[in-house]
């Protein structure tokens, strides 16, 4: 792990970390305070191209901010990333959360505020989060960036079909000039889930919040990055900081 000093409100300690997932491990990486304490927990979802620079650098964000972030990479392998995730099973995707889950709340770990965890999916990334959120008592809220919330017919299970049976606070973000995802799709996932607050930022296309994203807009991602903060502080447990000295 590497320390981060004089950046936000904590220093923080960041690096790759394998995750125990089945008989094995799943690529990951971690963000945390570099403070004694407990702190809420979340877990970060990947768009299709996996693990990259942008997924680290908002876990690094989140943690400046009192938030461990943990990105963890369910379909990376060495097929096209749209083939690794339509080989990647909702069952298996949803089995594997429960199995990192369990790792941060095993003994071995002492910064996890709590049993329940947030999830953050960035774009495909986002079904799995929705789709956990409503079946799981662990997830103890759930945001989604410029997640599609329709075209999932041929998954095992459809996004659509759950948007009104969310039983956790849920935050979406979404471009209104995104040239994947209808607009309109995200007023409907307001309307199904009226309890949950879903944006549609004016002008921002798909990819908006990725600064390595040829469709990045500063101000949009500026003011989600600082939502995405706000949302998870607010609900999931709060630090828990030990007073040393």
């Amino acid at each position: 792990m590497a320390v981060l000093a004089h950046e936000g409100t904590f220093p923080i300690m960041f690096g790759a970390i394998p995750l125990p997932v089945g008989a094995g491990h799943r690529t990951g990486y971690l963000a945390r305070p570099d403070e004694s304490g407990r702190f809420p927990v979340v877990v970060v979802l990947p768009d299709l191209g996996g693990l990259d620079s942008f997924e680290k650098d908002l876990c690094r964000r989140l943690a400046r901010a009192g938030v461990v972030a943990i990105a963890v990479d369910l379909y990376r392998s060495d097929d096209d990333p749209l083939i690794a995730y339509n080989s990647l099973t909702d069952t298996r995707a949803l089995t594997d959360l429960d199995e990192v889950h369990d790792f941060i709340v095993s003994d071995d770990i002492t910064w996890n505020a709590g049993n329940r965890v947030g999830l953050l999916g960035i774009d495909v990334g986002g079904r799995f989060a929705l789709l956990k959120a409503a079946t799981t008592s662990w997830v103890g809220s759930a945001a989604v960036a410029y997640t599609p919330l329709t075209g999932d017919e041929d998954r095992e299970r459809q996004v659509a079909e759950i948007l009104s049976n969310l039983p956790v606070p849920i935050l979406g973000l979404y471009g209104a000039s995104d040239e994947l995802i209808d607009s309109a799709s995200v007023d409907e996932a307001q309307r199904r889930n009226e309890h949950g607050q879903w944006l549609l930022y004016e002008d921002a296309g798909h990819g908006f919040i990725d600064p390595t994203s040829p469709t990045y807009d500063e101000g949009p991602a500026e003011d989600a990055v600082a939502r995405l903060i706000a949302f998870f502080k607010t609900t999931l447990p709060p630090a828990e900081i030990e007073e040393l000295g």
